[in-house]
């Protein structure tokens, strides 16, 4: 039972206010981790529930943080930049927990979110640029959004982005990878009325500094209607991407 629960029980006099109290108390102590606050709040906001981030954290937090979440009953999960020790440690309080290695994904979730209608396109310019794509499209396809995944279609051989101008086409969302030069977002905003999400990655050579020189292109783009997430922000690209995409409303909704 969340906040708002207890709030509403105790507004139609179903409890106490010392129930409340302590019902209150109660999930706090529940909560309470030494080295994270979750915020169970977060799904009823915003449609979306807090999702782990991995780097930086230790294998033994990563399984605390899934088991308590766990205990919480949360049917959703989702840790990203997750490495196979880390992930290994959350299975051993969560064995149902599924793993991607190439983006580094594991997803906990036995209740899907209703799938929305229109389909989102995941297209890679290189296959180096593959785990930031697939992060992208694991983030989507957990969140509820059919998608698909186009690799190896940079501009230094065009004619195979042109190829899939079909598949283009049948996008409501297009989520654009490039390292290099960064040029296929613009590329793709201009064969398109999709929304494109540029997503830069740090592949290249010296001058691509790390990433910051397909960020530049990216963000001088003159294809209208592309927008730009940070460098190798797959996960970022992917929930922009699902926001767009809910505008197209439920799947659930057509039966």
């Amino acid at each position: 039972m969340n906040t708002t629960d207890i709030l509403r029980r105790l507004e139609k006099k179903e409890i106490t206010v010392e129930e409340a109290e302590q019902l209150l108390q109660n999930g706090e102590e529940k909560q309470e981790l030494e080295y994270a606050n979750i915020d169970y709040e977060r799904e009823e906001r915003t449609g979306v529930p807090e999702v782990i981030y991995c780097a930086g954290k230790t294998a033994g937090q990563v399984r605390g943080i899934v088991q308590n979440m766990r205990e919480h009953g949360q049917k959703h999960i989702l840790g990203t930049r997750c490495s196979r020790e880390k992930y290994e440690a959350a299975r051993e309080v969560c064995p149902e927990l599924e793993y991607d290695e190439m983006s580094q994904i594991m997803v906990y979730q036995p209740e899907p979110f209703p799938l929305n209608r229109g389909k989102i396109l995941v297209a890679c310019a290189g296959t180096s640029d593959l785990p930031v794509a697939r992060e992208a499209a694991q983030t989507a396809r957990f969140l509820g959004n059919e998608v698909e995944e186009v690799c190896d279609v940079g501009v230094a051989g065009i004619h195979r982005l042109f190829a899939r101008l079909d598949i283009i086409e049948s996008a409501s969302v297009i989520v654009a990878v490039a390292g290099m030069e960064g040029a296929l977002a613009s590329v793709i905003g201009g064969l398109t009325d999709k929304p494109v999400i540029a997503v830069p990655t740090s592949v290249g050579y010296g001058a691509n500094l790390g990433g910051m020189t397909a960020l530049l292109a990216m963000l001088n783009s003159c294809a209208s209607g592309t927008s730009v997430v940070n460098i190798d922000n797959g996960f970022g690209a992917g929930y922009m991407a699902h926001s767009i995409n809910c505008l197209t409303g439920k799947r659930e909704e057509d039966k």
